[in-house]
């Protein structure tokens, strides 16, 4: 994804080469809150400061009700802390206690439905996701209203969810076991990064202008009470996302482009947002098409259906292939394979439905 984003990034800077206010059009807030969940939640791995939960998920008994445990636990936190935040937390429990219990066969398809999880839960509310903060700041209504307009799609996925964890269980019969799992970790460091992380959802939910100095604080913190964390923070995904940021700002200044994208857009956004999220992503889609949108629902819609189309068109997908991939090194093919056919028989669902509520206008 890294290769694929810088690619696109480079060919995008050549066809519309960018002034200074590329370092402005970029969305640092977004790569410096994202900055500090990785590096807080790396610490969380490393001191197992989610021991509880896990602890938790030792007492189902089936493979049917530790999905549905842990994909609703996305769907549900998904709507506060933003998808990707929630997808950093539990897919990496999800894949150590499927592993834990012998069943490392059903941790692709949990995750994919937790991936689905995550894109339709978070649509629910305005802070759920980058794209809805974004757009929420420009529609001028109200929370309540919001979520009133948001909550069909939302309530129809989770029944779908339910649907779908129920069919890809259906042949199991065995019950879980888990092994005993030695759960060890420094009392302080615990209670660290515990502080740290309160206080990255504070700047998330706050949305705060001060959000800089947070990035700072946890920076130097971690730097000095646990250096090692820092060098273990996924860069990797950091420089994926700033790529698509350059990318998006780049096609989307060019007066040829701006000026397609005006006749385009107009009166279509509910299927143009889905298709132009397929090559730029839904955050850097929204940034793009909002300026040339007449039917905000019609956006705002297709922009929270588009990752369920492909992996590029929800960036909280990339942080999800990106941490599987980094458990197992040389599946990811296996994981687009199945992240593919789940999510497109989802879509195959509710495209419809949600084109059909995009005439409902935000009012």
């Amino acid at each position: 994804m890294l290769y694929i984003s810088l690619i696109a990034a480079v060919a995008a800077l050549i066809f519309n080469p960018p002034g200074r206010e590329i370092f402005s059009a970029i969305d640092w807030h977004t790569l410096g809150t994202l900055f500090m969940m990785l590096t807080v939640l790396e610490g969380f791995k490393k001191e197992n400061v989610l021991s509880p939960l896990v602890q938790l998920t030792t007492h189902f008994k089936s493979v049917r009700s530790l999905s549905l445990f842990l994909v609703f636990c996305v769907f549900f936190t998904s709507m506060f802390v933003t998808n990707d935040v929630s997808l950093i937390i539990f897919v990496p429990l999800t894949i150590s206690q499927l592993r834990i219990a012998g069943k490392e066969k059903y941790i692709l398809p949990v995750i994919s439905l937790e991936n689905i999880a995550a894109v339709r839960g978070s649509l629910l509310m305005p802070f759920g996701s980058p794209q809805n903060l974004f757009l929420f700041g420009r529609f001028n209504v109200s929370a309540p209203t919001f979520i009133l307009h948001m909550a069909p799609l939302c309530i129809m996925s989770g029944i779908l969810l339910v649907i779908f964890i129920y069919a890809i269980t259906a042949k199991e019969k065995d019950s879980l076991v888990f092994a005993s799992q030695n759960i060890a970790s420094s009392g302080f460091k615990r209670w660290f990064y515990i502080a740290l992380f309160c206080l990255v959802l504070t700047v998330i939910v706050s949305r705060t202008t001060l959000w800089p100095y947070a990035v700072g604080i946890v920076f130097v913190a971690v730097l000095i009470v646990d250096p090692i964390v820092i060098k273990k923070t996924d860069y990797v995904l950091l420089a994926t996302f700033l790529c698509f940021f350059v990318f998006s700002h780049s096609v989307s200044t060019h007066p040829s482009v701006a000026g397609f994208l005006e006749r385009l857009v107009a009166g279509n956004e509910y299927w143009v947002s889905i298709g132009i999220s397929q090559i730029i992503s839904n955050v850097p889609a929204a940034i793009v098409l909002y300026p040339f949108t007449v039917n905000n629902a019609g956006l705002i819609y297709g922009l929270d259906t588009a990752g369920l189309v492909s992996l590029i068109g929800s960036l909280a997908s990339v942080i999800n292939y990106r941490i599987y991939v980094r458990e197992y090194p040389g599946r990811g093919k296996q994981f687009v394979k199945t992240f593919t056919l789940t999510s497109w028989a989802f879509f195959a669902i509710v495209a419809v439905p949600g084109y059909l509520l995009s005439s409902w206008p935000f009012c």
